[in-house]
């Protein structure tokens, strides 16, 4: 059954997490207000802006190295927030809030902030469905990250909604909430060396 009916068949009767888990390997499923969403996997831009803001963060933030620490990061962690199931490409929280990551296959905790790198099949959904969610459960900071148009977009929860905070574009190097203690280099998130 390719994608297209996966999502079709869906629309018939509530999604439950055994439609997940008879998904073929090479899509994403996840659950919002009831119905299963699907997508391919993500293609190499995709893959490079969520490899390289990981690696970036990872050290100053989760490991503590020529940063504050403070933070457990992971890639695509499958978060379980309410009735929702939510696939986020990067998740972090901050230590208070988890000392170390569940032994679980998913998360019943909100992150404190979650990255969306858009593509052309899961921006709307991101930005429309996905970021809702996140409002609800109290996620802080929600970025997206688009590489086509290379932009990097910063919200902040305030009052049970998020405000754009700004928005970064192009090669340069910028500070951005919850990790501005760190500069990053938007050329390489794009590729660029």
């Amino acid at each position: 059954m390719g994608v297209e009916e996966y999502g079709e068949a869906m629309e018939r009767k509530p999604a439950t997490y055994a439609d997940i888990e008879a998904l073929p390997e090479h899509v994403v499923g996840e659950i919002i207000a009831g119905e299963l969403h699907v997508s391919p996997r993500p293609a190499l831009p995709h893959t490079v802006v969520a490899t390289r803001l990981g690696g970036e963060l990872l050290g100053p933030f989760d490991r503590g190295r020529g940063g504050p620490g403070g933070w457990i990061l992971l890639d695509e962690p499958e978060l379980h927030l309410g009735e929702e199931v939510l696939v986020p490409d990067l998740a972090g929280w901050r230590e208070h809030r988890m000392p170390e990551p569940p032994r679980t296959a998913a998360c019943t905790l909100a992150p404190d902030w979650v990255c969306e790198v858009l593509s052309a099949s899961t921006a709307s959904l991101d930005r429309a469905l996905k970021m809702p969610v996140y409002a609800r459960e109290g996620v802080q900071y929600v970025w997206l990250v688009d590489p086509e148009r290379q932009s990097l977009e910063v919200f902040r929860l305030q009052e049970g909604h998020y405000t754009l905070l700004v928005t970064h574009a192009g090669m340069t190097r910028v500070r951005a909430e919850p990790f501005e203690a760190l500069e990053l280099e938007l050329h390489y998130l794009w590729g660029k060396k």
